[in-house]
């Protein structure tokens, strides 16, 4: 009988974080969230809006149309009508009130393959006009917005690995 030889020495463990679709959808949240906030990026940020709501998590929406989604946006309406709200936080307003009245068929799109798809146009005109504006990826990658681009090219790999 032959005794398995048993090492005590040193060994590297290897975990990569799987990634599941709800993981995924968090980075796209997240990264759609940075772009919305950060300012230098030469992106319409108005196509962040539908982006946001094909791509966001669900327990995200489920939170948006429930009743503290109702809440913050009447509080939110109550704001803007007597304060002056910046353009980057309006976004967020617009993109809280069309997850709240999307209609059924249209956030239906969101985790199939025809919302992954238009996610993906979105995504890569978003990057289209970030990357040609700064003059060429080096040159995006050199600038202050660092940070943009990566989102960028986050919020455009998300769905190409959706898609697979």
């Amino acid at each position: 009988m032959m005794k398995k030889k048993r090492s005590h020495g040193l060994s590297a463990v290897c975990y990569a974080a799987s990634l599941t679709t709800t993981n995924l959808e968090w980075v796209a949240a997240v990264c759609t969230a940075i772009l919305t906030l950060s300012r230098g990026t030469p992106i319409h940020k108005s196509f962040l809006v539908p982006l946001f709501a094909l791509q966001a998590p669900n327990s995200i929406v489920s939170w948006i149309r429930g009743e503290y989604g109702y809440w913050t946006a009447f509080l939110a309406l109550l704001v803007r009508l007597f304060f002056s709200i910046p353009g980057e936080l309006e976004l967020l307003y617009i993109a809280l009130l069309l997850v709240i009245v999307a209609p059924y068929q249209v956030m239906n799109l969101r985790g199939q393959q025809e919302g992954v798809i238009i996610s993906l146009i979105i995504a890569a005109y978003l990057a289209f006009q970030h990357f040609s504006r700064a003059g060429s990826l080096r040159r995006a990658f050199d600038q202050g917005s660092v940070i943009a681009s990566l989102a960028i090219s986050c919020i455009v790999v998300v769905p190409c690995l959706l898609l697979i």
